[in-house]
């Protein structure tokens, strides 16, 4: 009765409060918004009395509405994840919002969501539900409603370190970690996401009243006085970045923690909205290493999951934040299953050919730029031309690919590295892209298919005869079938691909 009326009035305190402004307290405008916060209130508790939810045996039932009733069913076997998030305003009210997402069925989506339930029925509800669909996927016999079942607590129980519900705590965020905040592009670029924010709160509370002001404000100040002023908010803008970025992380992953029990590892994090992620480990069938230049030059990397049928994996799939790289592989190490073997270096023509994009448009802007002479056009174009060069040489050294017998693993990019490792099992197929200045290079993108995650990571730049072995020797069964012995006289003795 509480937590839906405020999320709601939380929409609606701009538009009254701009009412009330421009309409000099109006009594038609406050007895608008009078009968708008108890239309809200009353909605509320129309809410609380006919919203029900009741776990079957095989699904789970949730019904609302007074006026347009709805009834959702969802098979508890179709379950894929059970999120728990509490807001500042449910940790006050000691509620939490229990969010369900299920495999989609034909008529469209199946996700539920159940706000403002006690907190300890949130974790009571994951835990069955989660359980209840892991004893139906293997087809045993179901516990009673309400009951979590041994199996995966049993395991976890035997490990060192359990707790004695059986939890294992792989990870617990130290004060340290919340520095490397600093390192994130996205978070260092929080201050301009907040000048936005404030611009456009006052453009839409003032209109054109804040632009003609500031218009005026720009005209008839001293240039010298607006150059300094500028360059001293450019400055101090600057000093706030790293500031920011670390507050901002802090607010994000405040207590970041990695558990496992029942099976499932659950990564809880945040300060004013708290948010527990729970993903079975039988559903995890990798992970990516992800990185900038920037994290590193401090070897600080971030750890995420890859997980079949789950969506928004950039938040919900995160393991561990950024942090050292030493602590993030060690705990890798203990949750899941590392890649430990090398990974193969690709042509020399890969080089090349990172070079011409990265270097090749600058190059010709410095040639346009001396044709036309026009000095300032061949300054920056060489400068990022230079800087081209350095990009070219580090995406090069990014990419590679390897398997060590049981994992996949490939890499690429710069700005934004990532690392992608899935189980051999995983793997679903395999598919080779050349476009014709590869064809003449020898090269290939090679993307390794699997039905988890992104659905494929693409080794680019391969070699185009190696990529081949290379996935026959993860994956004869579906590769072979497709290769041919060179005949006699033949170049090289490698398997070929046909055609």
């Amino acid at each position: 009765m509480v937590v839906g009326p405020i999320n709601q009035l939380r929409n609606l305190v701009v538009p009254i409060a701009v009412g009330l402004v421009v309409g000099g307290f109006n009594p038609w405008v406050i007895g608008a918004s009078a009968a708008a916060v108890v239309a809200l209130l009353a909605g509320g508790l129309v809410t609380w009395r006919t919203v029900f939810y009741e776990v079957g045996e095989e699904r789970l039932e949730i019904r609302s509405g007074l006026v347009r009733r709805s009834r959702r069913t969802i098979p508890l076997e179709r379950v894929r994840g059970v999120d728990v998030t509490s807001t500042l305003l449910h940790r006050l009210l000691g509620v939490a919002v229990v969010r369900i997402e299920a495999a989609a069925g034909a008529g469209g989506s199946e996700d539920g969501k159940l706000d403002a339930v006690d907190a300890a029925e949130a974790e009571r509800l994951r835990r069955v539900l989660l359980d209840r669909r892991a004893v139906l996927a293997d087809g045993a016999a179901a516990p009673a409603p309400g009951t979590a079942g041994a199996g995966a607590g049993d395991s976890a129980r035997t490990k060192p370190g359990a707790a004695a519900d059986g939890t294992v705590t792989h990870f617990s965020m130290r004060p340290s970690w919340y520095l490397y905040g600093a390192l994130s592009l996205a978070y260092l670029l929080t201050p301009f996401a907040v000048l936005a924010t404030l611009f456009g709160v006052v453009q839409q509370a003032a209109g054109d009243q804040a632009a003609d002001y500031v218009l005026e404000w720009v005209t008839t100040t001293d240039r010298g006085m607006l150059t300094a002023l500028s360059a001293g908010a450019a400055g101090v803008l600057v000093l706030l970045m790293p500031v920011f970025a670390v507050v901002s992380y802090a607010f994000t992953h405040w207590g970041f923690s990695l558990r496992e029990r029942d099976g499932s590892l659950v990564a809880e994090r945040g300060l004013f909205t708290r948010r527990s992620v729970t993903l079975e480990k039988r559903r995890i069938r990798g992970h990516e290493l992800l990185d900038n230049p920037l994290e590193r030059t401090r070897r600080a990397v971030r750890l995420r999951a890859i997980v079949t049928g789950l969506g928004d994996t950039a938040n919900r799939a995160v393991l561990l934040p950024i942090g050292p790289r030493a602590t993030v592989d060690a705990v890798l190490a203990r949750a899941l299953t590392p890649f430990r073997g090398p990974l193969v270096r690709h042509p020399r023509a890969a080089l090349y050919r990172r070079w011409v994009r990265a270097v090749g448009p600058f190059a010709v802007l410095a040639g346009v730029g001396l044709t036309a002479q026009w000095t300032w056009l061949v300054v920056v174009a060489s400068v990022l031309a230079a800087l081209g060069v350095v990009l070219g040489l580090d995406r090069y050294r990014s990419l590679g690919h390897g398997y060590d017998g049981a994992m996949v693993s490939v890499r690429s990019g710069s700005l934004r590295r990532r690392q992608a490792t899935v189980e051999r099992s995983a793997v679903i197929g395999w598919t080779w892209t050349q476009t014709l200045p590869q064809r003449r290079a020898g090269l290939a993108d090679l993307q390794v298919t699997v039905g988890a995650g992104d659905g494929g990571y693409t080794a680019m730049d391969a070699s185009q005869r190696r990529s081949v072995a290379f996935a026959a020797g993860v994956t004869p069964e579906i590769v072979r079938p497709f290769l041919v012995r060179p005949r006699d006289g033949a170049q090289g003795s490698a398997d070929t691909a046909e055609g």
